[in-house]
């Protein structure tokens, strides 16, 4: 796992031109030839890498977050969900919602959430590599190869797997 880790780390920014190539093309695939193959190789890159060695995305990248994540949070930290979103919230310039700084203040030394069970849905889903939408997210798979290696495990498997395009 390390040694997968170590790679990413390394070939993940070189791979960037080529891996945005495939990913703008990912479209074409017929989707049911194409997301059997993307679920398979979701559970196959987190079978291999454990988040927990990494963390990269706590510790890079500010979690989104609605008043819905807000609420359930603040409710888990018996705390009101105005209280919740005046300490630990900011607004981007699009008002949209995210945790305030990096890394994630709810990460632990060990790379453990503090909040996991509550966590918001942004970290439910990321890096959203098994979702029917993905090949509608070129933009978005991308940067998530730089942040995560289970993300760029993912492209470099389809990129075997799709060779044609």
């Amino acid at each position: 796992m390390d040694e997968l880790i170590d790679q990413w780390k390394v070939q993940s920014k070189e791979q960037k031109d080529e891996n945005n190539r495939f990913l703008k093309n990912v479209w074409t695939i017929p989707k049911a030839e194409f997301l059997p193959k993307l679920q398979e190789t979701h559970q196959e890159a987190f079978q291999k890498i454990d988040c927990l060695s990494c963390a990269n995305c706590c510790k890079t990248t500010p979690a989104i977050i609605t008043k819905g994540d807000a609420s359930r949070i603040a409710k888990h930290m018996n705390i009101a969900p105005k209280q919740f979103i005046r300490q630990y919230v900011i607004e981007d310039i699009n008002g949209d919602m995210m945790l305030n700084g990096v890394p994630c203040r709810f990460l632990n030394e060990d790379n453990s959430c503090s909040i996991y069970d509550v966590r918001p849905e942004a970290c439910r889903r990321y890096p959203h590599t098994d979702e029917a939408e993905y090949p509608n997210r070129t933009s978005l798979n991308l940067a998530n190869t730089i942040v995560c290696p289970a993300a760029y495990y993912v492209v470099e498997r389809l990129k075997t797997q799709f060779p044609t395009i």
